[in-house]
């Protein structure tokens, strides 16, 4: 049955059919994005949305800040348990840091975060001694982990509460648990078979060892973590509704999140915030999308400033640091390119890097 289902991934490959489907996709979810947003934003005051702002608890602002540093801090368990599973246990957790926190907050705010956010990585583990294969094996572990979080996320909230889901797919209730149900079997059995015996993805040097059962359930755990703690951040900035509890909001909110991912725009934005209109039409439409606005300002413009302002200081200190390197003595032209190990040293020296 694999052998199946990997021939016919080849084939489609070949075809460009994967990358055809992924682009229709796209621009499929945009355009219904943008319709959507059109007409769920006629007869929006602008003043009223202004008015929300201001009128915002300053306590409310600090705690969804909190819970924002809370899942980027989260994150940072993406890449050190990326890392580690790869067998590169001398990276250290400062490093694991920083690249999780840059790639991923430049990656939401750019978009295409699998290119923009493994070359971030790239740059900063390549200091450290890793190649492009250690970091794309990076890349496809810390994705595992998010999806496998939103997996579970989503299939115990659904089954818990369909009628969240119904109001952005507008399927019925027994329908969406049946598909929640379905979620959580597919998710057991994933865990069930990476328990019984190591398994591998990829080929030759790409040759991926996927976690065994024990660190799959700490994947999930650290996606659940990651994803409550944004949700948590969403929840507390939206008007209160007494019938919408966090278990409502955080399944629209990670719905909403999924097809904003699916669209590839930067940050979601247009396909996330028609989403969240819609999943949320009980609430004051002035007061949510403040409360949304709100949301963007800390959990993308506010860490994509941040990982700027990081990565820039880091470029000069290892620029400072290259110049103050003693000259070769050899003959011969120099170098274009510092030789690995002397990058290897280089950023191990580095404070930030």
């Amino acid at each position: 049955m694999l052998e199946v289902i990997r021939r016919a991934i080849s084939f489609l490959r070949h075809r460009q059919i994967l990358h055809k489907l992924g682009v229709a996709i796209s621009v499929t979810v945009i355009g219904i994005a943008c319709y959507v947003l059109f007409h769920m934003l006629r007869g929006i005051d602008v003043n009223e949305v202004v008015e929300a702002i201001k009128s915002t608890e300053p306590r409310s602002i600090a705690l969804a800040a909190l819970f924002v540093a809370a899942g980027y801090f989260t994150l940072t368990f993406y890449d050190l348990f990326a890392t580690r599973a790869i067998g590169r246990r001398e990276i250290p957790y400062r490093i694991n840091a920083l690249a999780a926190f840059t790639s991923y907050s430049i990656g939401h705010n750019v978009g295409a975060s699998v290119f923009t956010g493994g070359a971030v990585r790239y740059r900063i583990y390549s200091g450290w001694g890793l190649n492009a294969i250690d970091v794309a094996k990076i890349c496809f572990l810390a994705g595992l982990t998010f999806w496998l979080g939103n997996a579970a996320v989503l299939g115990l909230g659904i089954a818990f509460h369909p009628e969240a889901a119904a109001a952005i797919d507008q399927l019925p209730p027994w329908l969406n648990r049946t598909v929640a149900v379905l979620i959580l079997i597919a998710l057991v059995a994933y865990v069930t078979w990476v328990w019984r015996q190591p398994r591998h993805v990829g080929r030759g040097p790409w040759t991926v060892v996927l976690p065994g059962g024990p660190l799959t359930l700490l994947q999930i755990a650290i996606g659940i973590l990651d994803l409550s703690f944004c949700a948590l951040a969403m929840y507390v900035l939206v008007p209160d509704e007494p019938n919408l509890g966090f278990v409502v909001v955080a399944v629209i909110f990670v719905s909403a999140t999924l097809l904003g991912f699916a669209s590839h725009s930067p940050g979601g934005l247009g396909v996330f915030d028609a989403a969240m209109l819609v999943g949320l039409w009980q609430m004051d439409r002035e007061d949510l999308l403040a409360g949304m606005l709100l949301f963007r300002v800390l959990y993308y413009i506010a860490p994509f400033v941040i990982s700027v302002i990081l990565l820039t200081f880091r470029e000069v200190i290892i620029g400072a640091r290259f110049k103050r390197l003693p000259k070769q003595a050899s003959a011969g032209p120099p170098s274009a390119e510092p030789k690995h190990g002397a990058v290897y040293v280089r950023e191990r020296g580095d404070m930030g890097s």
